[in-house]
């Protein structure tokens, strides 16, 4: 009992102390809380860790992207760039003049560019010989020459009578020149002109394929045009009405057949021109993009003003001219310029 008592007395009087300090002390924070803090902190802290990690994966992600877009961009970009001589020289032999618009019509020979050269002018088509036979005055005519060989060896240049700021250019077909794909575009200067019309007859070529190629690498709009559709479309429809005529007996049921003949050769067409085109582009790693079906004679009368609105004779050649003009519109006179037209 003695030897307890000597031990309980010191701690009872350590404990006098103790509550005093409790009861008049300023305590630390609670042990628990900053255990949470601690937790959240570490938390805070992986999660920061994290997102630092996934900015540095995105990062170098953006870096092997770039630098494969500049692979890309290296690989397509034009084979040769001409100099500030070489420009010089060919804004001077094709006559260039700051403040008009130029447009090239360019693609193989006999798909009929120097046709359609006349009927964005609104002229006809130049045989001066025949003309004269005819007895028909021919002065005053400046079309470009037409023929069933290609009667294109230089670039002809054609002002537009009817919109005198516009010039219209009928570019040598690429398969008449000993020239290769790969140099025709810039040999024949094609990189100053606003737009180029790229326009074939029965077969989309390489020679086409070459030209949009570097029309997408110099960033000029390209148009692609499928010539003669009228004669195509007539061609679809004999055959057709023949076939109606051989095989069906009814004179009545000939006649509800050979109705429909129109719609089915132009739907036929339109989409066998469509896919050929979108295969050869696809091939080529080249976007789609859409093919004008034209007739040259409709052409004509809609750069005239004389296009008969309710005509089904029509096809694409509205669209062309007016998408052609819209482009142009759209390269040379950004949104925001102080040189913008007028709305």
């Amino acid at each position: 009992m003695g030897a307890a008592l000597s031990v309980i007395v010191p701690a009872c009087a350590a404990i006098a102390p103790l509550v005093a300090r409790l009861l008049t002390g300023q305590p630390n924070q609670n042990p628990a809380l900053n255990a949470i803090e601690n937790h959240h902190r570490m938390e805070d802290l992986e999660k920061r860790l994290k997102e630092t990690e996934e900015a540095i994966h995105k990062a170098n992600d953006e870096a092997a992207e770039a630098k494969e877009m500049l692979r890309k961009a290296l690989a397509t970009g034009p084979l040769s760039w001409p100099t500030k001589e070489d420009y010089a020289q060919t804004l001077k032999d094709r006559q260039y003049q700051e403040g008009n618009f130029h447009f090239a019509i360019a693609g193989q020979s006999g798909s009929g560019k120097s046709s359609l050269v006349n009927a964005f002018r609104g002229v006809l088509d130049g045989n001066m010989s025949m003309l004269r036979l005819l007895g028909l005055d021919s002065s005053g005519i400046n079309a470009a020459a037409i023929g069933i060989a290609e009667t294109t060896g230089v670039i002809g240049r054609y002002p537009d009578p009817i919109r005198p700021k516009l010039v219209w250019y009928d570019i040598p077909g690429a398969g008449t020149l000993r020239i290769e794909n790969s140099q025709y575009f810039n040999k024949q200067g094609l990189y100053v002109f606003d737009a180029i019309i790229v326009v074939f007859d029965n077969r989309f070529t390489s020679t086409d394929i070459a030209i949009l190629r570097d029309c997408a690498r110099w960033n000029i709009r390209s148009f692609i045009v499928r010539s003669k559709s009228d004669l195509q479309l007539q061609n679809l429809e004999n055959g057709l009405k023949a076939a109606i005529d051989e095989k069906v007996a009814d004179e009545d049921e000939r006649q509800v057949r050979r109705g429909k003949v129109r719609s089915i050769a132009l739907e036929g067409y339109v989409t066998e021109t469509q896919r050929s085109v979108k295969e050869n582009l696809l091939e080529a790693g080249l976007q789609d993009q859409k093919v004008y079906l034209v007739s040259s004679a409709n052409v004509r009368s809609i750069s005239k003003g004389e296009a008969k609105m309710d005509s089904a004779t029509y096809l694409d050649e509205g669209d062309l001219i007016n998408d052609i003009l819209e482009a142009t519109v759209d390269r040379r006179f950004p949104m925001g310029s102080q040189r913008s037209p007028p709305v």
